[in-house]
């Protein structure tokens, strides 16, 4: 993507041998194929495990659930249409970073890397690490409950290996992703195709007096919706490697597409195999929605879970650094974010970044309050970023579009967003209200350390980074 034209840490261009100049590059390349592998290897993770509980505890009823499993799906294929607008017109990395700051200006963009910084990243990382530790632990511990501080323990290591692997090679993490795609999908089929055999077979006992109305608590509806729209969160990640895709104009879309309807399918079918084989009452008992479901049906499946969980982390943190990555491009994190390892081409300054952060986060909270806390902040940001969309249509009428959406998609998702938004802090007061209250303190960030021309000492030293740049090993990269 990039190239360096002199490495900083020797005047020939090489720290150890005065060799001539070298090119240190971002050196994937996006095709349709490892587009489509990017979308779903991020969105089918840890969600299909954690949500199923989460939306049928709030939606009330069955038939209910499968209603807001199917609303979300089809909300986030609006979503990811209008940022298939937003790629296709703004051909720049970094996601909603990059549509906010092109949209709105560097002050509302620096509030929402502010609180993707501090709170949505690692609180995501940890939700999802959870569950993996969870997942492994369960099988070794039944029938006796999981201790909770076995199951932190057992994440922070998960969260230390996937972090280790992502600073490590470009490459293995590519063919990794892929490998790991495909392995997903084997795995939703091996949950599907048994379950939807026990349904032909007429188990549907479980779906009788589906949609009863009594048991529907619509001020829950948030927090289903909560819950539904983690499973399918992921669908935005090509957008974070935009000026990596090959032919964006017809790639994102055509991606994007596909992947939304395979989701859709593999979601709706995996959560009627769950109503197959477990009663309403037995999911929400449930611990581990996955494990519950093969212990009644297939007997011991905890490896594959295992895969399934791991490689959910594993997707995301290798992508989650690119809008740092941006960031720092644009003067509003330090230079030494933007650097990437001189033999390893890794951006390894914003993998690790986040590490301690997570790790805290992680102590702090369970997975549903972490889940709610971290779906306000996530979703009224990308709301912002989709009325960015309709305010660029009014403001910049002459930008070129490749890729344009009908103005309802984008109204539609960000009404939805904010209503979620809005009312979820009278569903879940205490989680959302310190969500809303970590975004304030974006504001005072932004004088601080963005507007301000003098600087706390501390910020000019790591602004200066040339320890850390010898340390690590980075260089930075001509754009």
């Amino acid at each position: 993507m990039s190239t360096l034209k002199k490495d900083p840490l020797n005047s020939n261009g090489d720290p150890h041998t005065g060799a001539p100049e070298e090119k240190v590059e971002l050196r994937k390349k996006v095709t349709l194929l490892r587009g489509i592998s990017i979308i779903i290897g991020t969105i089918i993770g840890a969600g299909i495990f954690i949500s199923p509980k989460g939306i049928l505890k709030n939606s009330g009823s069955v038939g209910m659930s499968l209603v807001v499993w199917i609303a979300c799906g089809i909300l986030s294929l609006f979503g990811a249409l209008s940022y298939a607008e937003l790629g296709t017109c703004i051909k720049k990395s970094g996601g909603h970073y990059t549509y906010i700051l092109e949209a709105f200006g560097p002050q509302v963009a620096f509030v929402r890397l502010w609180v993707d910084m501090i709170a949505i990243r690692p609180a995501g990382l940890a939700v999802i690490a959870l569950a993996f530790g969870r997942y492994i632990l369960e099988p070794i511990f039944m029938p006796c409950g999981v201790p909770e501080i076995a199951i932190k323990l057992a994440t922070t290591i998960g969260i230390t290996m996937v972090m280790y692997l992502n600073s490590m090679s470009v490459s293995w993490t590519a063919r990794i992703q892929i490998f790991l795609t495909f392995s997903k999908l084997l795995a939703i089929v091996i949950i599907i195709v048994p379950g939807l055999y026990q349904l032909f077979k007429g188990e549907t006992k479980n779906f009788e007096n589906a949609f009863e109305v009594n048991t529907v608590d619509l001020t829950g509806l948030p927090l289903a919706f909560y819950s539904g729209m983690y499973a399918y969160a992921g669908w935005f990640y090509l957008n974070f490697v935009t000026e990596e895709v090959e032919n964006p104009e017809r790639t994102m879309p055509l991606a994007i597409c596909i992947s939304m309807v395979i989701v859709m399918i593999c979601y709706t079918m995996t959560n009627v195999a769950y109503y197959t084989v477990m009663s309403a009452e037995e999911l929400l008992a449930s611990d581990a929605v996955a494990v519950t479901f093969a212990e009644k049906l297939m007997g011991n499946f905890s490896v594959a879970i295992l895969v399934r969980i791991y490689s959910g982390c594993f997707n995301i943190v290798s992508l989650f650094h690119r809008m740092f990555y941006v960031a720092s491009r644009e003067g509003q994190l330090p230079e030494v974010l933007s650097m990437i390892h001189i033999r390893r081409h890794t951006p390894l300054p914003a993998v690790i970044v986040l590490y301690p952060i997570t790790l805290l986060i992680l102590f702090l909270g369970d997975i549903y309050s972490l889940l709610n806390f971290m779906s306000f902040l996530r979703w009224l940001f990308i709301g912002v970023a989709v009325v960015g969309l309709i305010y660029l249509r009014y403001t910049r009428p002459d930008m070129p579009r490749p890729f344009k959406v009908p103005i309802f998609i984008p109204a539609v998702f960000s009404f939805t967003c904010f209503f979620m938004v809005f009312l979820s802090l009278y569903s879940d007061p205490i989680n959302t209200g310190i969500g809303f209250a970590i975004s304030l303190t974006g504001i005072p960030a932004y004088f601080i350390f963005i507007h301000f021309e003098r600087k706390p000492k501390w910020f000019q030293k790591l602004s200066g980074q040339r320890s850390l740049q010898i340390i690590l090993e980075v260089v930075p990269t001509e754009h």
